[in-house]
């Protein structure tokens, strides 16, 4: 019992020094059988988009999306409030003003029945955040898009290896942003991301973006007599080492999904058979496969989450809440406003606890954490009663 129970491990495969000493001997970015390649292939292969560039981080990505989609100052984004800073921050780079609207009570994903009413002439995207690896609802979503002739960046940064009816997730709306941060499902040796492309039209202004504004795949190509600037841009090409150590995870990703599936089952079965009072379980909709990136607990006020978090610490568990919602954060309040009723955004961001999920977790560890969590609600449904 006196080993800790991290939060997360960073997942390893086991091949990421071969393809690391393989990638610094033989390999560089710019040949054809490089990491870079053999990654950006797989996506191709895998999620079945039209293009697909690594990205030193998922906040590059985002940020490449912004720009690919002509975010200028006065338009809108619409999101919700209950993510990531890099999720808005793209977008306020580029001028924009942030929309947030709230959550949904079952799946912590954007309430897509709430988009419309935040549209109007300045509306430029939608940017649903698929939260713990769990689809929003797409086709709701993007028929909206359709509707308004907006973009749809899908923010699917803890999503590789979920989908929403079959369709990878990050390859639904136009463009999607994935993430290789350490603590994601797989990762690329700390941070890492990755900019999906699922509208053909994106493709050539991408290339330039990527090579820091420069016409520099069209000079290569025999496209262009000159090499020169042409578009704004910056270095958002992901590093030959970090694709080495991505590429191994890539191909491993449904063994490691596989695992963090059955991880998390046990958790919900667990939960569900014992029905313990005080809290509610994740709901992911039948309708998409989530990837187990997160298993969570939504308890009946911030005081009882403090409470276990406090008394897990005590047995070596480590147990975080999430975010603190953007719209209420300084930043937040500045570049963005909330718009109609936060009927659950705030109440959940200050009730939600993550229990620790990773692939190398054991199930005695599990079992760990889920008898502390059973045997502090019993404590307390005790004391409750005897009150």
């Amino acid at each position: 019992m006196s080993d800790v129970i991290p939060f997360n491990i960073p997942a390893l495969s086991g091949k990421e020094l071969d393809h690391l000493g393989d990638a610094i001997k033989n390999h560089s970015s710019l040949s054809i059988d490089s990491y870079l390649n053999k990654c950006r292939n797989w996506f191709l292969k895998n999620l079945d988009c039209q293009e697909v560039f690594l990205t030193p981080s998922c906040t590059d990505a985002l940020e490449m999306a912004a720009m690919l989609i002509g975010v200028e100052p006065g338009d809108e984004i619409i999101m919700p409030s209950y993510t990531f800073v890099s999720t808005a921050n793209a977008f306020v780079l580029r001028g924009a003003k942030i929309v947030f609207v709230d959550i949904r009570r079952d799946t912590l994903n954007i309430d897509e029945t709430k988009i419309e009413q935040a549209i109007n002439s300045k509306t430029k995207a939608i940017v649903p955040v698929h939260y713990a690896g769990v689809a929003c609802e797409m086709d709701f979503i993007m028929c909206l898009a359709k509707k308004y002739s907006l973009f749809v960046v899908e923010d699917a940064a803890q999503s590789i290896g979920g989908d929403y009816k079959s369709k990878p997730l990050g390859s639904i709306g136009h463009l999607g942003a994935i993430s290789f941060h350490a603590t994601k499902n797989i990762n690329s040796g700390g941070e890492g991301g990755a900019l999906v492309i699922n509208d053909s039209s994106f493709i050539d202004r991408a290339q330039i973006l990527y090579e820091k504004g420069t016409n520099r795949q069209a000079f290569t190509s025999g496209l262009a007599d000159k090499y020169t600037w042409v578009d704004i841009g910056s270095s958002f090409l992901m590093s030959e080492i970090q694709a080495a150590f991505l590429f191994s995870q890539l191909c491993d990703l449904k063994q490691i999904t596989a695992r963090r599936v059955l991880l998390w089952n046990k958790y919900h079965e667990f939960f569900s058979r014992k029905k313990l009072k005080g809290f509610s379980l994740p709901q992911p909709p039948n309708v998409s496969n989530h990837n187990a990136h997160i298993y969570y607990l939504v308890m009946e006020d911030e005081s009882l989450r403090e409470r276990l978090r406090a008394y897990l610490l005590t047995l070596k568990i480590e147990a975080p809440f999430h975010y603190v919602p953007l719209h209420s954060s300084p930043s937040g309040l500045k570049y963005g406003s909330f718009l109609g009723n936060d009927a659950f955004t705030t109440t959940i961001s200050k009730r939600l606890i993550r229990l620790p999920l990773y692939e190398s977790m054991t199930l005695n560890q599990l079992e760990r954490v889920t008898h502390a969590v059973e045997v502090f609600i019993s404590h307390c449904s005790s004391n409750n009663s005897s009150s």
